[in-house]
Formats: structure tokens, sequence, C-alpha cells
């Protein structure tokens, strides 16, 4: 298991943000990005979630109170797989790609498909 901290693990997250094209971050709409330190109990390897309801999902009667989408990812997952801090920053930027992606309505199967997954 790779040992960082928590706010450098935080760090890595905002660089993978960071990694996202201008024009399609301001494209995110009502979507927030955590870092948890565990997986849910029922997946516990699991290293991101997107939480919500899609872009490519949304009508006119959506935005009506809605709460933003959570994108989650998971620090001692994260840790756990990957064998060097570089592994770590690279794992974190796919993963933060990856769950973006769903909030853009693009399913896992296409994601493989474009070697993202």
């Amino acid at each position: 298991m790779v040992e960082m901290t928590r706010e450098d693990f935080e760090t890595a997250v905002s660089e993978g943000l960071d990694l996202v094209p201008p024009d399609l971050a301001a494209q995110m709409d009502n979507v927030v990005v955590l870092v948890e330190d565990d997986a849910p109990a029922e997946d516990p390897e699991l290293l991101g979630l997107y939480e919500g309801v899609p872009l490519t999902e949304r009508d006119h009667m959506w935005a009506a109170g809605a709460l933003p989408d959570r994108i989650t990812i998971f620090r001692n997952p994260t840790l756990a797989f990957c064998e060097t801090r570089e592994d770590v920053v690279e794992e974190v930027a796919v993963t933060v790609v990856h769950e973006i992606a769903h909030h853009f309505g693009i399913d896992d199967e296409r994601l493989h498909e474009l070697g993202w997954a």
C-alpha cells in the first residue's frame, strides 16, 4: 500500500480535474467532486463513484430542487491498488476522468472501448 497523506491525495484529485479541457469542464453542471477515505462496504475496492443524473438524462424539470451530482474518489482503495506515488497520481487522473464521463452520460462499456476503464 502506498503511503500518501489525505492532503497529497486531494492535490492529486485536483490535478486530475485540471486535466479536463476547460471547454468540457465548463459544461459540467451541478456536480461536486469529493474525496472519501473508504469505499462503500458493499464494494470496498471501488476507486471512484458517480452518483446523480447524467447530463444526457436531464430534462427541463430536473433542476427544480435537485441536489448536486456527486463524484467521489476513494483514497484507501486507490492507495492499496497502486504500487508507487506516481501510480496513484495516474490512477486518480484516470478515475476522475472516468467518473466525469459518467456525468456526461458515457457508460462503462463505452469507456472500455475508449481505453478509460
